[in-house]
């Protein structure tokens, strides 16, 4: 999605896109592109990620297919405004680890006429809509839904199955820990793990 071609010559306000859909569907690396043809125009960027994030790097952004770019870490998203305050284009990943006041930064980002671009998974381990980001994707003038491959039956998948039996909202992990499916096999799948705690 080339969104430059949208976008005419004359001054503009800011904005807000959202990336958004499964694990393994490439919203960061789409992140990552966009922030990539920001910088070839010649645009201050900064891109910042939930402290908590350490799983490929401490201070890069970093997509399951190895692609990087520098990011800076913060523990909370008020810390994005001041630290933004001369970007012209602000990326954020893993949007949904930040608690809700992340949409007012975003909010009070765009209507300081910066382009601010977010990926986000949309839905938690359990297939229920994941934090802050159903109002993120309502306030988000461009919304992109990504999706990753089925593991079991090769269709599109937009649900993350985690493969543990932990009930914990969050756990960072990767290809051992989760995987992409369609809607028929995540449902499956969760009705075995039902099955199976049931068990013991």
């Amino acid at each position: 999605m080339f969104l430059e071609n949208n976008i005419s010559n004359t001054k503009r306000g800011g904005w807000i896109e959202i990336i958004t859909g499964s694990m393994f569907s490439g919203k960061t690396e789409e992140l990552i592109r966009r922030m990539r043809r920001a910088e070839i125009a010649k645009q201050k960027t900064g891109i910042f990620k939930p402290e908590i994030d350490v799983r490929y790097s401490k201070d890069h952004v970093v997509s399951h297919d190895a692609k990087s770019i520098p990011s800076i870490p913060v523990t909370n998203a008020r810390e994005i405004i001041e630290l933004s305050e001369n970007l012209e284009v602000v990326g954020i990943d893993e949007a949904q680890f930040f608690e809700n006041d992340i949409i007012e930064v975003c909010d009070y980002l765009a209507n300081n006429d910066k382009r601010v671009i977010i990926a986000a998974l949309d839905m938690d381990f359990t297939g229920k809509p994941f934090g802050p980001v159903p109002m993120l994707i309502s306030i988000a003038e461009y919304v992109t839904k990504v999706h990753a491959i089925c593991m079991r039956c090769g269709d599109l998948a937009h649900y993350s199955h985690r493969l543990s039996d932990t009930q914990k909202l969050v756990v960072l992990g990767e290809k051992d820990t989760y995987e992409p499916l369609c809607r028929l096999c995540f449902n499956k799948a969760r009705k075995e793990q039902k099955k199976e705690l049931k068990l013991f």
